[in-house]
């Protein structure tokens, strides 16, 4: 099993321009959500999973299913904070994170 700790990706983080998190959400609007937490809440294999999905596709939509919204937003909270990504967009029951991959970078949000 591989091993997604804090430590794994340091300092991948930047903080992004309203200029920059515009052109993320932008490109975000037609993607189809890569992850999808149910009835079993955020488990270390879902939390696997959206490091696995953050760290090949960069910016990514999660569909959130939680019983209301304290639960809801406290689930996109541990997941920023997990994958160490920042939080783009959120609506309803869907959340956008983006994080820089150095290695294989796909998506440049723009200068600001």
């Amino acid at each position: 099993m591989l091993d997604f700790s804090l430590s794994y990706f340091p300092n991948t983080t930047m903080p992004l321009t309203q200029k920059q998190k515009k052109t993320l959400r932008n490109l975000a609007h037609e993607l189809k959500p890569v992850v999808m937490i149910g009835q079993h809440g955020l488990t270390d294999s879902v939390l696997n999973e959206i490091e696995l999905s953050i760290n090949h596709h960069e910016l990514i939509k999660i569909k959130v299913n939680a019983g209301d919204r304290e639960q809801r937003a406290a689930f996109i909270e541990q997941i920023a904070e997990h994958t160490q990504s920042e939080l783009i967009h959120k609506v309803g029951h869907m959340a956008v994170f983006y994080r820089r991959n150095p290695d294989r970078k796909q998506i440049d949000p723009g200068k600001s």
